[in-house]
C-alpha cells in the first residue's frame, strides 16, 4: 500500500519538524529528504517504459530508502534550491547542473501520480503572485484595499493623492545578499513627494492604508480553519518587524462567508493548505471589517498558539485520514 509520507524540505525547517514528530508518534512511515542533497547524501534510480505506466525505482537518503509507488503523500515544504548545491561550480556548469537536477529528479518527484501533495510545487508557483491573489479575492467577494501596481512616477502620485495614507509592499521580499545575509523590507507608509525616477526601474505595489485595529492570520489545512488575531504593543503597521515574543494572540471566529471563500480560493489554485492574512477594522465582528491582504501558499505557522493542532491536522491529511484531499491536489 502506498502509505509512506515523503517530506521534501531543508534540514533546518522547524515547521516541518513539528509535522514529522506527529507522524513519527503515529508510527506512520516517513522519509525526509532535501532534493538539493543530490550527490553523496542522496541518490536515486527511476524506471519507466513498456509495461510500466508509473515511475518505479528508488530514492535513497543516508538513512532511508523509498520506492516512488510506496508514496501516498508528499509534504512539499521548503527544499533548498538546487543552485545552492552547485554554487561552487562556474556559472555555466552551475546553471546546467541545477537545471538538470530540477528537471530530472524534480521532474519525477513532482509527478508521483498516486500521491497527495501538500502542496504541489506547481500549485504553489501559480498561487504565489500577489496580483493573482488579489484578483481571486475580489472574484470571491472578499474586500481588499485599493491597490495600484506601477512604475510610473506621476501615476503613483495621483494614486497617493486619492487616499489619505498609502503603503508600499514588496512582491517577493528581499533576496539574500551575496554574503548570505538575510534582510527584509517591511510594509511601510510612503511620502509621494519622495517619488523620483528610480521608481521607473521596476514594479511597485501601493495600497491605500486600512485603519486597522489588528491583523488576523488564518491557517487553512484541508477542511479545518485556525484563526488568530495578532496585535503588537505599539500597534505596528507590520507586525512582522518587531519582537515576535511580544505579539499578542487571541483566537477569533472567521465569518462563515469568508470561511467559504477561503476554501474556494484554495480549491481554485489546487491547494490543500494556505496561510491568509487579513487586516481588521473595528471589532472584527462584521464581515465588512475583514480586509484580505494576501495568501502564502507555503506559509509559516509554527509560532502560533494552535501550532500543535495544526501539526495534527497536517498529519491527518498526509496519512489520508483528514479532509481536503481534492483531485486538484493530487496532480500537477
Amino acid at each position: 500500500m502506498n502509505s509512506t509520507v515523503l517530506v521534501l524540505t531543508s534540514l533546518e525547517d522547524v515547521t516541518a519538524d513539528r509535522v514529522v514528530e506527529v507522524l513519527n508518534a503515529r508510527a506512520a512511515p516517513v522519509v525526509r529528504a532535501d532534493p538539493a542533497d543530490i550527490g553523496h547524501e542522496l541518490d536515486f534510480g527511476f524506471h519507466i517504459g513498456p509495461g510500466r505506466h508509473q515511475w518505479s525505482g528508488w530514492l535513497r537518503t543516508a538513512t532511508r530508502k523509498v520506492e516512488p509507488t510506496e508514496v501516498g503523500a508528499v509534504y512539499w515544504r521548503r527544499p533548498t534550491p538546487y543552485a545552492t548545491r552547485f554554487r561552487h561550480l562556474p556559472a555555466q556548469q552551475r546553471d546546467f547542473a541545477s537545471a538538470e537536477a530540477r528537471h530530472g529528479l524534480g521532474g519525477v518527484l513532482n509527478n508521483l501520480s498516486t500521491a497527495l501533495y501538500v502542496n504541489h510545487p506547481h500549485a504553489v508557483a501559480r498561487a504565489d503572485f500577489k496580483p493573482a491573489q488579489l484578483q481571486r479575492f475580489t472574484e470571491l467577494g472578499l474586500r481588499i484595499p485599493p491597490t495600484f501596481i506601477t512604475n510610473d512616477v506621476r501615476a503613483a502620485r495621483e494614486f497617493a493623492d486619492r487616499h489619505e495614507r498609502v503603503v508600499y509592499k514588496t512582491f517577493r521580499g528581499l533576496p539574500r545578499a551575496e554574503e548570505g545575509q538575510a534582510g527584509a523590507i517591511w510594509t511601510q507608509r510612503i511620502d509621494p513627494e519622495a517619488f523620483d525616477d528610480s521608481l521607473r526601474v521596476t514594479a511597485h505595489l501601493f495600497q491605500a492604508e486600512i485603519p486597522k485595529t489588528g491583523d488576523v492570520r488564518v491557517t487553512v489545512v484541508g477542511d479545518r480553519i485556525f484563526a488568530q488575531r495578532i496585535t503588537t504593543p505599539k500597534r505596528d503597521l507590520d507586525w512582522r518587524r518587531g519582537d515576535w515574543n511580544e505579539l499578542i494572540h487571541c483566537p477569533v471566529v472567521v465569518p462563515a462567508s469568508i470561511e467559504g471563500a477561503l476554501h474556494d480560493y484554495l480549491a481554485s489554485f489546487g491547494l490543500v493548505f494556505g496561510c491568509f492574512d487579513f487586516a481588521i477594522t473595528g471589532e472584527g465582528e462584521d464581515v465588512t471589517d475583514w480586509w484580505a491582504i494576501e495568501c502564502n501558499p507555503n506559509g509559516q505557522w509554527g509560532w502560533l498558539p494552535d501550532a500543535p493542532a495544526i501539526a495534527e491536522t497536517f498529519a491527518d491529511i498526509l496519512t489520508l485520514k483528514g479532509g481536503g484531499g481534492s483531485d486538484l491536489a493530487h496532480r500537477s
